[in-house]
């Protein structure tokens, strides 16, 4: 009988610690069990089994339940139930006292314990193995909503930096992580540095080597006289002429690691840009739309979202020099991330889709703008493809569009006046010829027997006819148009051109 909660991600933990203090769960720590530390090693999951030999099933840092169902009562058999459960690599054993079965812990158990220094907890009476469970959720969940509030404030402070230059965004990055941060160029020069050493120990520079020597990104970790270097490849230059090194005393952990990885990202981009802000929001904004670029890197630069794209054409004689700068567009759409041109347009990608006045002051300067959808941080590659189509509708219709508008909802808001009554006397010039010829009623049958879903008695009344000449003006209309009125898209074809019939 086997039965666990897990995190989503098993890369998440927290202390026993957090089991052990926790002020509403009933739970004590039996004296000598533990070693110095063994309070702050990580638990994954809390797993509840009563085998026998549960250790097969283990992966390590657990926090095992045992209510003692089947644990064995011999000490030679418990001693190796205890040394299956070490190997097997759980934080601790947790004990539930189960009166009458077990009122107190087995003194076995203990006493193995003790022995092979397994920290073992005494779960009392009224603290149900799922209120443990529940603890350690909880906390598995705060400790991953606070890495991401760390991701997304560095983020954005490094984002920030960027635009003061490589140097700026070094130091930004060196106090995100508390180390030492080095940009090593294609010929192990240092390319810029925050209280890196110098030169670099030989150690590290066979590390910059082994990763600039390997294929995609990915990154490699050494330990140099008590410091843990850190080796990644800037992107976009996957195969490496650029590295990022970092150190400091302590291993990176998962929210440390994300941080790097956008901080690669942007060193990269900002050492190929220089330290020209316009030229770096268009760097990254053209890797962020670039379909090649790997999702899991997009979902580190950015974040889970969502994001809108949006991009603008010239607006009659276009803007002027000032509203065709990065600076002044950046400024009105709060965003960085900006790309001017080709093609007398701009993109961006935005947090907050902008406002409608802000839409109406930059089509007052020149500027006809469209709002993509929204997007996960890691699903920005369709968005370019929207932004097309949204421009040609805004060209028709003369005005900014929002994507999911309702104002923009229906066929009306794909095509232009023009387009539309082009479209009309196209589809509808047979019936309008022949009603002209011999002063029929087709094209107005045709609108009264849509409008009554095909309804022949209906339309007839509505007419004021026999249904049966009804029947004879529908099968004229399907011979002058060489269509099917019984299937649905033809006659929802039919509507749209009666509507627009007027131009």
């Amino acid at each position: 009988m086997t039965n666990s909660w897990s995190s989503d991600d098993t890369g998440v933990a927290v202390t026993l610690r957090t089991v052990t203090e926790h002020p509403a769960l009933s739970v004590d720590l039996v004296p000598g069990t533990t070693r110095p530390g063994d309070l702050d090693k990580p638990v994954r999951w809390a797993h509840v089994s009563e085998l026998r030999e549960p250790a097969p099933y283990l992966v390590g840092q657990e926090l095992l339940l045992t209510a003692g169902v089947n644990v064995p009562e011999d000490p030679a058999d418990v001693d190796r139930y205890v040394l299956g459960l070490q190997s097997a690599g759980i934080t601790a054993l947790g004990f539930g006292l189960t009166p009458p079965m077990h009122p107190e812990l087995p003194p076995a158990l203990a006493a193995a314990c003790v022995r092979h220094r397994l920290p073992l907890l005494v779960v009392g009476v009224r603290t149900p193995f799922l209120a443990i469970s529940q603890a350690v959720s909880v906390a598995l969940t705060e400790v991953i909503q606070r890495e991401q509030r760390t991701v997304s404030a560095a983020r954005e402070a490094l984002t920030t930096a960027t635009a003061d230059g490589l140097t700026e965004l070094a130091a930004e990055l060196a106090r995100r992580l508390g180390a030492w941060v080095c940009l090593v160029g294609p010929s192990g020069e240092q390319v810029v540095e925050r209280g890196a050493p110098r030169p670099l120990d030989g150690r590290v520079t066979a590390l910059v080597d082994r990763v600039r020597a390997g294929q995609g990104i990915r990154s490699a970790t050494t330990e140099v006289d008590g410091t843990v270097v850190v080796a990644q490849p800037v992107y976009p230059q996957a195969t490496a002429s650029q590295v990022l090194v970092i150190g400091r005393a302590e291993r990176l952990g998962r929210a440390e690691r994300a941080i790097v990885a956008v901080g690669a990202a942007l060193l990269g981009l900002a050492a190929r840009s220089g330290s020209d802000t316009a030229a770096v929001g268009a760097a990254a904004t053209s890797l962020l739309l670039d379909s090649t670029a790997p999702a899991e890197l997009l979902a580190e630069m950015l974040g889970a979202g969502p994001y809108h794209l949006v991009a603008g054409v010239y607006d009659g004689a276009g803007p002027d020099r000032v509203a065709s700068g990065h600076e002044w567009l950046a400024t009105r759409l709060g965003t960085p991330l900006v790309r001017i041109g080709p093609g007398s347009r701009f993109t961006a990608l935005v947090r907050t889709p902008p406002a409608g006045h802000v839409l109406d002051e930059l089509r007052g300067r020149g500027w006809l703008a469209v709002v993509g959808g929204p997007r996960r941080g890691d699903r920005l590659t369709g968005a370019t493809t929207e932004a097309d189509g949204l421009l040609r509708r805004a060209r028709a219709l003369g005005r900014p569009i929002v994507s999911g508008e309702q104002r923009d909802l229906g066929l009306d808001a794909l095509i232009g006046p023009q387009e539309a009554g082009a479209y009309a006397e196209r589809v509808l010039g047979p019936l309008r010829e022949l009603d002209a010829a011999r002063g029929g009623e087709l094209v107005d049958t045709l609108g009264v027997w849509l409008a009554c879903h095909g309804g022949w008695d209906r339309t007839a009344a509505a007419l004021g006819v026999h249904r049966n000449s009804v029947r004879h003006r529908i099968r004229q209309v399907e011979r002058a148009l060489g269509v099917d009125l019984g299937d649905p898209e033809t006659r929802m074809q039919l509507w749209f051109a009666l509507r627009w019939r007027s131009g």
